[in-house]
């Protein structure tokens, strides 16, 4: 449970500014609570704590950080193709992870489950203000499509990569490279593991 060291007020308008509806408190304690991507913010005197399934997209909004690089590794499991699906990803900058996750989708094939974690890497990367992207996934077909290599035949697959072409859109610079699996291994486990913990 990741806990802000942060004025209160000024995390407050930072989520206000982005579009997030802020309530008031639960107790006396309790400044205020916010929710957003399937995480919750509760603030009190001096800090702000982020509880739920994925907080990385509320913690980038809090934080206020902008700027600069990041590395984006993504990949989709899906076991049964269609079959329960989970997407996993990590957010790389130059002193470290900035932010990774793991959740469950529900139903999906394999490729649907990899676009979908490319939407969440490119999402949260976008939430935590960095200038550029750099996207490296184990699924040629996904690189290939992204990159506009290859055409994407599936209606479902094509709404998706419009989808990533349009949040791409908010980065002054971005690109997307296949890579082997062996390098894009801690996505892969947090993907797996969500399933596994479902």
């Amino acid at each position: 449970m990741p806990v802000i060291e942060c004025d209160e007020t000024a995390a407050r308008e930072r989520l206000e500014a982005e579009g997030v509806s802020v309530q008031s408190g639960n107790t006396d304690h309790e400044q205020w609570r916010a929710d957003h991507g399937g995480a919750t913010a509760v603030a009190y005197d001096g800090k702000v704590v982020v509880q739920g399934q994925d907080t990385a997209r509320l913690e980038a909004l809090l934080r206020g950080e902008a700027g600069g690089r990041v590395h984006a590794y993504f990949d989709g499991a899906s076991r049964g193709n269609p079959g329960p699906a989970a997407v996993g990803y990590v957010l790389v900058d130059d002193s470290g992870i900035v932010a990774e996750g793991g959740e469950t989708i529900g139903r999906a094939t394999n490729n649907q489950a990899e676009y979908e974690a490319l939407i969440r890497a490119v999402e949260v990367a976008r939430d935590y203000g960095f200038d550029e992207v750099r996207i490296r996934g184990d699924s040629e077909l996904i690189v290939k499509q992204v990159r506009g290599e290859w055409n994407t035949n599936d209606p479902e697959l094509r709404e998706k990569r419009v989808r990533v072409r349009e949040l791409l859109t908010d980065f002054d610079d971005w690109h997307i490279e296949h890579v082997p699996r062996e390098i894009n291994d801690r996505a892969d486990e947090l993907a797996n593991d969500a399933l596994d913990d479902d």
